[in-house]
């Protein structure tokens, strides 16, 4: 069960959903901004529950080849930088909506000719060529309401490449509604899902193929 404050942080996010695509976008890039006034506001590169959440998403991925890979909502870069170790001759693009976030995530993995790091929202920007793996981690809750989450799993899907992967990973049992557009998408088929009862906060990791054309 949701504590207070989760539920409240929740409630102004499917608020926020009432306005236009790009107005939410808007708010959201401002609202980031404001939380990335200080490095690492959400201790993703100390804290063990991060960590561990880490780990455990790369090892729900189907064991083959990645060259191309997007991470939305990389923050400031954490993971960003695990996936380019672990990954040595991918190309991997980071995408948030803060630009404040970003400069950290430069900074910790400078761009070059194999790393990037793209300033957009999943629910306006404009698809570019398709990657093999995409990650999707504690993001869709800001979207807000089922409108919103069904236009991000469009945009999610119209990212992968024929064959690609697509990784969400959000809190448990809220991913049941946020993934519930995911699993009922028709260009998108469940590959694996395994719900981790890691304390503070359980999570599902959830892989998505794209179905043949």
């Amino acid at each position: 069960m949701p504590s207070l404050p989760e539920l409240m942080h929740r409630t102004f996010f499917r608020t926020l959903s009432l306005l236009s695509p790009r107005g939410q976008a808007v708010v959201l890039r401002r609202y980031f901004d404001w939380w990335h006034r200080s490095p690492d506001p959400w201790k993703l590169s100390t804290d063990d529950y991060e960590q561990h959440k880490y780990r455990s998403t790369l090892e729900c991925l189907p064991a083959r080849p990645y060259q191309r890979i997007m991470e939305v909502g990389c923050s400031e870069g954490v993971f960003t930088e695990t996936l380019a170790k672990t990954y040595p001759e991918a190309e991997i693009t980071g995408v948030d909506v803060s630009e404040r976030a970003l400069e950290r995530a430069r900074a910790r993995v400078p761009e070059n000719g194999r790393v990037r790091f793209l300033q957009a929202d999943i629910l306006t920007h404009q698809v570019e060529p398709r990657f093999d793996l995409v990650f999707c981690s504690e993001t869709l809750y800001y979207l807000g309401r089922h409108d919103r989450l069904h236009r991000a799993s469009d945009q999610l899907s119209a990212l992968l490449a024929p064959d690609g992967v697509l990784v969400a990973v959000h809190p448990w049992p809220e991913a049941r509604r946020l993934h519930r557009f995911l699993d009922g998408h028709p260009s998108l088929s469940r590959l694996t899902e395994r719900v981790y009862t890691t304390p503070p906060r359980p999570f599902t990791v959830a892989a998505y193929g794209a179905k043949p054309a």
